[in-house]
Formats: C-alpha cells, sequence, structure tokens
C-alpha cells in the first residue's frame, strides 16, 4: 500500500486545450430541446470554458490534499481516498461510485463525514476508473470488485463496516451483502435496486414508472452501447475531448436535480479525470460485464432476499425511485428510509450535506439496534 499523488503533465493539459480547439461541430440540431442530445450551443460553451478558463493544476492541488493511496488486489492496482476520523472508535464506511462518475461525486462529503467523530471513509475508484487499473482480461463485474473492497476494508483494519454508494456502488455494495453479511454493518443505498410491485401503485409509485418507462426508451441508449461495443465507442472518447464531454455530460445534466445540479467547474473536474486518465473505454467495460444482471434487479427482480440491516435514500430526482413497499420484498430489514426534498442521482455530489445526513441517520439505527453491545 503505497501513497499516491495526482501528477498529470502540463502536456497532457496543453493537448487536451489544443484538440479542443480543433474541435470539428456538427450542425445544430433541428430541434429546439434536448430530444436529439446535447444540444450544441450548449456544449460549445462548456469546452470554450474547458479550454480557455478551467483551472486543472488547481483541481490537482486540491485533491492532492485528501490522502490517497494504492494498492493491488486480485492483481489489479486499486486507487483510493482514505480519510480517518480523529475518533478511533468512528464507523467505518466504503463509499463506491458509478458512471460516469468518479471518486469526485464524494469529495464535498469528505469532511462532513469524518468530523465529529463520524467515520472512517474509504473511497475507492472503480477498476478501470481514474487511477485505479484497468483490467487486461474480463471478469471484472461487480461481484468481483465487491470481493476486492471487502480484501481492501481488511488490509485496513476494518474487521466490518458500512458499504455504501450509489448507481454501480449500490450494486457493489448490494453483492458484498449477497456474498459476505457477516462482514457488514449495515447497508446504506441511494437507491436501492429492487423491481416494482404492480399491485395497486399510489401516485408516487406511478410517477416513478412512468420516469423509468421514459428513460428505457429515450435515455438508455449509452447503456446498450457500453453493454455491447465498449470498445467501440472508446475509439471516439479517448481521441475528441468535445465527444467525451458530450457522452458524459449528458448525463451530468439530464441526471440532475434542476433544481440544483452541478457547476461547470465539478462537470469539468470528472471530464478532465476521465480525460488525462485514458477510461472512457475501459470505465465502460463494467457494463459488458455486469448491466444485464443489474438491469434485472430493479426490472423483473433478482429472485433473492438481503437480511443485512439497509439504510436507503430515494433522491427526488432520481431515476429508478423505488418506494419502500417495493424494497422490503428484496431488503427484509430496513432500519431507515430516507427521502430528501433536492437532489438526483448524484446524491451526494449535487447535495452532500442531505447525503451525509442520510448515512447518519442510517448509523444512528444500526446503533440503536446494537445498543446492547458496548463496540460495533
Amino acid at each position: 500500500m503505497e501513497p499516491f499523488r495526482i501528477g498529470v503533465p502540463q502536456s497532457t493539459v496543453d493537448d487536451l486545450r489544443e484538440r479542443l480547439a480543433r474541435t470539428r461541430w456538427p450542425e445544430p440540431e433541428p430541434v429546439g430541446d434536448w430530444s436529439q442530445g446535447v444540444p450544441l450551443r450548449r456544449l460549445r460553451r462548456l469546452c470554450r470554458y474547458w479550454a480557455d478558463g478551467y483551472n486543472w493544476p488547481a483541481t490537482e492541488r486540491r485533491l492532492n490534499a485528501i490522502p490517497q493511496f494504492r494498492t493491488d488486489v486480485d492483481g489489479l492496482a486499486i486507487h483510493f481516498l482514505h480519510v480517518r476520523s480523529t475518533d478511533p472508535a468512528a464507523t467505518p464506511v466504503i463509499l463506491t461510485h458509478g458512471w460516469p462518475g468518479s471518486f469526485l461525486e464524494f469529495e464535498r462529503a469528505l469532511a462532513l463525514l469524518a468530523a465529529d467523530g463520524g467515520f472512517h471513509v474509504v473511497v475507492p475508484s472503480l477498476p478501470g476508473y481514474a487511477f485505479s487499473g484497468k483490467p487486461a482480461a474480463t471478469g471484472w463485474g461487480i461481484h468481483r470488485i465487491a470481493r476486492a473492497w471487502c480484501e481492501l476494508m481488511a488490509r485496513l483494519g476494518y474487521d466490518r463496516f458500512v458499504a455504501a454508494g450509489s448507481d454501480w456502488g449500490t450494486s457493489i455494495s448490494t453483492s458484498i451483502a449477497l456474498q459476505h453479511p457477516e462482514r457488514l454493518l449495515g447497508l446504506h443505498l441511494v437507491p436501492p435496486l429492487v423491481a416494482p410491485d404492480g399491485d395497486d401503485p399510489t401516485e408516487a409509485e406511478r410517477a416513478a414508472l412512468r420516469d423509468l418507462d421514459e428513460r428505457a426508451r429515450y435515455g438508455s441508449g449509452y447503456s446498450a452501447m457500453h453493454g455491447t461495443r465498449p470498445q467501440t465507442v472508446g475509439y471516439a472518447l479517448l481521441d475528441s475531448p468535445a465527444g467525451l464531454a458530450a457522452w458524459i455530460g449528458e448525463k451530468l445534466w439530464t441526471w440532475t436535480d434542476p433544481a440544483g445540479g452541478l457547476t461547470d467547474d465539478q462537470v469539468l473536474d470528472n471530464l478532465t479525470l476521465y480525460w488525462v486518465t485514458g477510461t472512457a473505454a475501459s470505465s465502460a467495460r463494467l457494463y459488458w460485464e455486469s448491466i444485464d444482471e443489474v438491469a434485472g434487479w430493479f426490472s423483473t427482480g433478482a429472485g433473492d432476499t438481503i437480511a443485512v440491516p439497509t439504510g436507503a435514500a430515494v433522491f427526488p430526482a432520481e431515476v429508478p425511485r423505488p418506494s419502500r413497499r417495493w424494497a422490503e420484498r428484496r431488503f427484509t430489514d430496513i432500519v431507515h428510509w430516507g427521502e430528501p426534498d433536492r437532489g438526483g442521482h448524484f446524491g451526494a455530489w449535487e447535495q452532500p450535506e442531505l447525503f451525509v445526513a442520510d448515512l447518519r441517520a442510517t448509523v444512528r439505527a444500526l446503533r440503536r439496534r446494537r445498543s446492547v453491545s458496548r463496540s460495533w
């Protein structure tokens, strides 16, 4: 296990700016909305700022203030952030991000979680993402990653811990519960992935079903491409920063809560991370490995039950948005159910205070459950 610092050569940043300046733009979309994708004017404005105003070296300095490490797990280098609380008895938690995010999703939550003796926080980069290694062979799906996370936490001295996350992080945390429930103090899922129950839906459930159907019809092409041809799409995304900005930026814009969302600098922090690490193809391969299984979890059902105590947060602009009664069919011991009033798919990134409040509520519920014990 070795300390890690980000150090992107200036030549890489210069090349990025030159490529942005040479972008060959298409004609404007013939519609007045986002139905054909990112509007030309929106993307050109972002790329102009990326080339002429955005400051990656400042971002690098900010991120290097966070303790970072790399270690080999199951033959692959894993990059992770590790922020220890000042309280040795704090609760260990591993936070797992998804696509098209990164460890940056949890950056603003780190200090909040470690404050006041709350948590020892571990935030790994998924295989093929950021500064983790890129798998050279198939097999790195959600279940292998879950086992790797268990090994990582053991090396850090955390025999038991809370597993939390969103997007792929929800699936990987759930897989830990399926494979090694004895390692978990509990789960915190944003949101839990479960299939709907079609019997007499409430109005909120009907709205969630409508949004899920619309996403499947008009917003899931990226997933089909990643799941079947990640190498093909990777050629374009690694060669064109404007193409990468459109592919990832669309999701960072359309999956967030319109009432809040992410700033252009947050979007560009993430885009630049994908660009300088060359991970557009390697990150997409996780879909080839696991998306069919995970999609079944929230469409037709998983066919299993999970008894690990579970907390959940369902942000209002998230898709999917399961109801508690749907979730209880798979997660049989829900100790906390949160529905924050703001936020979308990237809850911890968009609304770190609300994310932290819900995670704390889950851990309080877990501690009450274990009040007969003086320790975890």
